[in-house]
């Protein structure tokens, strides 16, 4: 498989888990996270996260909210190496703009998110 194709793959499964976030869809969000890597996310003013178990709770938290959070990935960027990607992205929700990095690794022939993080946006800087 090439370079290109793995962006465009590495794109879609980042699109998916917006996706599953939107929906508030627990078990597709279960799907796409990886299984055989051990799994980290650092949700905004959280402590980080380590392990499936804590992780997959936290989503489920996020996700059975009503309504769920309807946050939109943009500007992303992907980067591949080998059987692993990082996509850089900006999370719109609401009138809020928060940066994420999310990190892929190839499982099973598929994408699946192995580390999530978001955070507030810097400051602007004056000239």
């Amino acid at each position: 498989m090439g370079q290109s194709m793995d962006r465009i793959e590495v794109l879609g499964a980042n699109d998916d888990f917006y996706t599953a976030m939107r929906r508030g869809d627990v078990a597709e969000m279960e799907r796409l996270w990886a299984r055989r890597r051990e799994v980290t996310c650092t949700h905004p003013n959280w402590s980080m996260l380590v392990g499936r178990k804590a992780v997959m709770d936290s989503w489920r938290l996020i996700l059975t909210q009503a309504p769920p959070p309807q946050i939109w990935p943009a500007d992303a960027d992907v980067v591949v190496t080998g059987t692993t990607a990082m996509v850089i992205c900006i999370e719109r929700l609401g009138g809020n703009e928060l940066m994420a990095s999310n990190t892929y690794v190839l499982e099973d022939h598929a994408w699946r998110i192995m580390n999530h993080q978001a955070a507030a946006m810097p400051a602007a800087r004056a000239n």
